[in-house]
């Protein structure tokens, strides 16, 4: 790998970790202040008619579904963000957005999967006002949008990216 290249690598696995890492904090400070500030009180108003802050214990999945399965989301947890890892390492994503998708995935999962370790539980804090829904946090909110962009990296550019690579193949062989 020409030394340029590799620097601009180096650079960008240096920002990717970064991004996991105030990814995580963000979520555990959040976390920190709910169960300092929320523990005891019913509901806290964020965005009145919206979205409202509530204390909640989530020893399951989302909605609570498969309580009490903490060793099953811990091994899960570990397997995906060792594949995660590898992918981002191989540069299976050809473009950016199937890249910076990955890494706020993992920045989330490592969030939940602190609090799942250290815990047993994973605690939740949002829930809109408008909606039943589940009861979320920080971390959530990037495997959520972290998935969702990298659905669309699937569905609209990989196959893209990937074109040029294929048919070189072919023609080689």
């Amino acid at each position: 790998m020409h030394s340029l290249h590799r620097r601009g690598y180096i650079t960008v696995i240096a920002l990717q970790g970064l991004a996991i890492a105030l990814i995580v904090a963000a979520d555990q400070m959040v976390k920190w202040w709910s169960a300092d500030n929320l523990k005891n009180i019913a509901v806290q108003p964020l965005i009145p008619g919206v979205v409202h802050m509530t204390y909640v214990e989530n020893r399951g999945a989302a909605f609570g579904i498969f309580e009490n399965m903490r060793v099953l989301f811990l091994v899960l947890t570990v397997l995906a963000l060792a594949a995660m890892a590898i992918a981002l390492f191989k540069r299976w994503p050809r473009h950016p957005l199937g890249t910076w998708a990955l890494v706020l995935v993992i920045g989330g999962a490592l969030g939940n999967f602190i609090d799942r370790a250290a815990q047993g539980f994973v605690v939740d804090m949002f829930e809109f006002d408008f909606i039943r829904f589940a009861v979320f946090n920080v971390a959530d909110i990037f495997v959520t949008g972290g998935g969702v962009l990298f659905c669309v990296y699937l569905l609209f550019l990989h196959e893209k990216m990937n074109r040029g690579k294929g048919d070189a193949v072919s023609k080689t062989v």
